[in-house]
């Protein structure tokens, strides 16, 4: 593509060179420049793309996108300088460019909020093809085009990633694509130049702070999402709508500022999309959607609310609310979301991937409310992430189980007794007598398994589909489905 075309897409503050240049490829990580690459300069955590300019150049690339020039550009003429305010969104609104558009050839939904978005967003793919459309889910655990699994590596993938997902979707004749919007992707404009029909906003509580510092910078960063969608589609007639958690005290303030159509839901107050519990057990509930009966086979009030802003959805992209509600009572969880593996013993073991406060309470509330014997909860915190939430992860599951076993999650590049000290300070010298800390995880299963009896429950909360540990900065296969299956 001619690099005149691409910077149509954006309002450089600067450009030094010509723009009459064939652009045969877009990067960012400057070890994959080549000849014919347009380099992005774009500024991480730890490492400053500005800093490898020299050596893009001296790779091939044909123009460079940055926020700040080189001091020595006079000697630097054969290259393109394109200098910008701001160099991933230039690289999101680029990418769209480059790749033609692709979120405007279909009907893309994102999901964002604290817990909640995976399933959501894997069950409306899954409804909507079972509608008979084609369609791609960008998810934490796989991405899909129809059938075709793409391992996922981020909850939202970079832009050029996202894009060419996109682009491989459209070709291959998908309609619809519902995607995670990570609150990292919003900060780092991951999604710029996205042209969304839709976004639903699930919750919103304590998480990532280590990234975003303040808990009020953690929900603008949320909102903007919000006040970022338009009022209509460039490429649908449904009006672009906006699906919101009406019992979370920030559904309504995500919506304050949008252009988008506002539709909301709840488990407790007056609302568009309304559900409440008739009976549940661990293998389901029956539910009363708008005054609809149905079965599904997932668990828990915060499964409610999912189930609710996926019908919601649904029906702001016009399929028959019937249709709907019969196709929802077919769908089982998204793996490691409330899975049950049951023993020969009596007792049942859950896999969930509660990894913040609010979400081990909502699990352990369920579990709770359902339960006849014990509750047995295994748990963790990640390494090089949110301090201040392991203290509260400790308390909260210690105050809900019969049973608390202390262990490791992912810890990184951290010392996993340090977490371990760090989750055992919020419980009282009481507390911490009556509870277990076994760092090995593997063990920590079995230990939970050991103990229980015919009736408990065992709740390995955390990591939910991973299937790996990450200890010293190294990847080990590690995955608590197996664990429980190899105790059992």
């Amino acid at each position: 593509m001619i690099l005149r075309d691409l910077i149509a897409a954006i309002e450089p503050k600067q450009v030094i060179g010509t723009t009459e240049i064939d652009i045969t490829n877009l990067q960012f990580d400057s070890r994959l420049v080549g000849q014919g690459s347009l380099f992005f300069a774009t500024r991480g955590t730890s490492v400053d793309g500005h800093s490898f300019i020299p050596q893009c150049i001296e790779a091939g690339a044909q123009a460079i996108v940055c926020e700040e020039l080189p001091d020595n550009i006079n000697s630097q003429n054969s290259t393109t300088f394109i200098l910008v305010d701001n160099s991933p969104r230039a690289l999101g609104l680029m990418a769209s460019t480059f790749y033609g558009e692709p979120s405007k050839q279909l009907t893309l939904v994102g999901v964002t909020g604290t817990n909640g978005k995976t399933t959501i967003a894997t069950l409306l793919y899954k409804l909507v093809r079972a509608l008979g459309h084609k369609a791609g889910l960008l998810s934490t655990v796989c991405n899909y085009i129809e059938d075709e699994a793409v391992p996922a590596t981020h909850t939202t993938p970079d832009a050029l990633e996202l894009n060419q997902l996109l682009r491989r979707m459209v070709d291959q004749g998908c309609e619809y694509c519902f995607m995670e919007v990570s609150s990292h992707s919003i900060a780092q404009e991951r999604i710029a130049g996205l042209d969304f029909n839709g976004g639903i906003f699930t919750n919103l509580t304590r998480d990532h702070i280590d990234f975003h510092k303040t808990f009020d910078n953690y929900r603008d960063t949320k909102k903007h999402f919000f006040d970022c969608l338009s009022k209509q589609s460039s490429t649908s007639d449904i009006q672009t709508f906006a699906v919101t958690n009406k019992d979370d005290k920030n559904g309504l303030v995500m919506v304050q500022n949008t252009k988008a159509a506002i539709h909301t839901y709840s488990t407790r107050s007056l609302a568009d999309f309304q559900g409440t519990i008739l009976e549940e057990g661990f293998d389901g509930m029956l539910l009363n959607i708008n005054r609809q009966e149905v079965f599904v086979p997932l668990v828990g009030r915060f499964n409610v609310s999912n189930l609710l802003a996926i019908y919601g959805t649904a029906v702001c992209l016009e399929f028959e609310p019937q249709e709907v509600l019969r196709i929802l009572s077919t769908l089982q969880p998204v793996n490691g979301r409330f899975e049950t593996i049951h023993s020969p013993k009596g007792w049942t073991a859950i896999v969930d991937y509660a990894h913040t406060p609010d979400a081990v309470e909502n699990v352990i509330n369920t579990i709770n409310e359902i339960k006849r014997g014990k509750l047995i909860t295994v748990v963790g915190c990640g390494g090089n992430r949110d301090k201040g939430k392991r203290p509260m992860m400790a308390q909260i599951a210690k105050h809900g189980s019969e049973q608390l076993i202390l262990t490791s999650d992912n810890p990184r590049n951290e010392e996993p007794a340090d977490i371990l000290k760090d989750m055992a300070a919020g419980l009282t010298e009481d507390e911490l007598r009556n509870t277990l800390i076994i760092e090995d995880r593997a063990s920590a299963i079995q230990t939970a398994c050991l103990l229980a009896q015919k009736d408990d429950v065992i709740l390995i909360a955390g990591k939910g589909h991973e299937d790996y540990q990450i200890i010293k900065g190294v990847k080990h296969h590690f995955d608590d489905h197996e664990q429980v299956r190899k105790y059992i």
